[in-house]
Formats: structure tokens, sequence, C-alpha cells
């Protein structure tokens, strides 16, 4: 008989917030949409430490990776310091994903700031990219074959960071094309590559550029939000996701997340992980370990964690 993992689980993609501060401009009330969520309303409210807890409760989730919440762009700095200062003691937030603008004149000095906290693992520079401006979450396309942009990215390797690749299907041929110009550079696709056209030809480009951005081995993949383009979900529509993602990656490049609070717009954090659970319980209990915890926990050096280091700086 199948048997869903019921073992500790690092979520390896989330976001916090304090609109008090002012500091994330996508989440004004004036903004608009952006790329496919839907409306954003529900997502104006704080989302602190204590409140990932609650909606994580359910689940043994003993640490998690923060990436990076659309914090205004002119302090990216300023979001990590933010992170410092909150409660640590539940393991929310025990790993960072930061932001850089790799493009920027100023990336290597960014890069050092952030690389200086302990718990920066990692830098996402969203390239997302469509030609419906609703769906961008990038400023232009072609952003990731930009001398400038590829300079910037060039230095993390020296500061051991990962590198967060967030872009829509039709990039994910030029996202291969990038993998292979930086072998030793460690990827991680967010959000399965964020399969937006659910039609079936939508979703045979994402299988197709899913499977051959897998081909290489410095790729990883977070199964993360496959709520944000499938918004009346069911467990079947979900299924064919989360395994094509095992299939192309397999169980030791792949690992699921959250991506709450946004994922919450469509679902609950029972609904996300009671998902996983059920979708990878056919597999062996050594590769459902390693898709729940032990991917990220390798990928993003969690590895040296100790309990004194999850208090608070």
């Amino acid at each position: 008989m199948p048997k869903p993992y019921s073992g500790p689980i690092v979520d390896a993609h989330h976001h916090l917030w304090d609109l008090g501060l002012g500091r994330h401009p996508w989440l004004a009330a004036t903004a608009g949409e952006r790329g496919g969520l839907g409306e954003l309303g529900p997502l104006r409210r704080n989302y602190l430490p204590q409140d990932f807890s609650r909606d994580a409760a359910g689940h043994d989730v003993v640490a998690t990776v923060h990436v990076e919440a659309g914090w205004a762009s002119d302090d990216c700095v300023g979001e990590t310091r933010w992170l410092e200062t909150q409660d640590k003691s539940q393991g929310v937030a025990a790993r960072y994903v930061v932001r850089v603008p790799l493009a920027s004149p100023g990336a290597p000095a960014l890069i050092e700031a952030q690389a200086a906290f302990d718990r920066v693992v990692g830098v996402r520079d969203i390239l997302s990219w469509d030609p419906d401006p609703t769906r961008r979450f990038a400023a232009r396309d072609g952003i990731m074959d930009e001398p400038a942009w590829r300079a910037g990215l060039a230095l993390l390797g020296a500061h051991q960071l990962a590198f967060d690749l967030m872009v829509f299907p039709r990039q994910l041929a030029d996202a291969a094309r990038l993998a292979a110009a930086f072998p030793g550079q460690q990827f991680v696709l967010n959000h399965c590559g964020s399969p937006i056209d659910r039609d079936a030809e939508g979703m045979r480009r994402w299988r197709e550029g899913l499977r051959a951005l897998a081909r290489h081995e410095n790729v990883a993949v977070k199964i993360s939000d496959l709520v944000a383009y499938d918004h009346n979900w069911t467990l079947d529509s979900l299924r064919p996701v989360v395994l094509h993602c095992i299939d192309c990656f397999g169980s030791d490049r792949a690992m699921f997340g959250s991506d709450f609070p946004v994922a919450g717009l469509h679902a609950s954090f029972d609904d996300i992980y009671d998902g996983f659970k059920t979708i990878a319980a056919d597999l062996s209990t050594d590769e459902q370990a390693a898709l729940f915890f032990g991917n990220a926990k390798r990928i993003y050096r969690l590895d040296e964690l100790s309990s004194a280091s999850l208090l608070p700086a």
C-alpha cells in the first residue's frame, strides 16, 4: 500500500512581508494584476513568521527558505536586514534567497553585501517575460542573454550562491542554454517552470522545455505553487505536473515548496502539502524524504544549521 510521507519538511519556497514598511510596491492597492496570479487583494495583509507557522501547523515543517518578495528594488539588502530581525525559533526563514538585479552596475557590491549574511544561500532576479503585459514580471525579454546580466551571474559562484531561475515555458530553451554556459552554477527552477498556458499546445511546450532543461545536471526544480496557473485545480490536474517534474529531474534534483502566502490565493497550506504527500505516496521512502527534506537541505545549505543559528541575530 502507498504510504504518504510523514517526516520532517523543509519548505523550499515562501515569502514574508510587513506592508507597514511600504517596501512592496507590487502589493500596493493601486498595483494591477501580476503574472497571471489573479486578484491580489487577499495578499494585502502582513505575513510574518507566526502567520506561516499557523498555516503550516498540520505539517512537520522544521525549516524554510525565504525567497525575495518583491521588496523595493532600490533597497534589496533592506529586505535581508529586515529578515534578520524576524523570529527564527520555529525555523521560518532559516535561509534566504535574496534579490540582486544582476545587470545593474551595482551588482558586484550588492552581491558582496548580501553574501555577508550567513543565512543568504541564493539570489533571484526574476526573468519571467511574456508578450502579454499583464503576465510580465521582468522589465524586458532576453535578459538572461545580456552580457552585463551574465557578468553579474558569474559572480555568484565565488560565494556558493544558487540562482533561483523564474521563467515561463517560452523561455525554457534559453534557460537551458544559460545552464550550459554556466556548468558550475547551481540553478533552481521556480514553480515547475510556470506552466501558464493550460491548453494542449501550452502544456506540450512546457513538458518539452522542462525535459530539455533537466538534461543539465546543475539545474534542480522546485515543485511549488502549482495552483498559480491552475486556479480550478484538482488533485488529478496537479498530479501530471508534479510527476513530470520528478520524471525529468529525478528525486535527487526536485523539492517541494508552498509559495505561501501567494499560493493561498487558490489553496490552503494543507491542500498543497496533503496533495504533495498523496501524489508522492507511491515513491520509495528515500525518494519522498529527498523531495520533502533532503534536497532543499543540501542545495540551500541547511545542513550547516544548528539550533543556536536558528535564533534571531
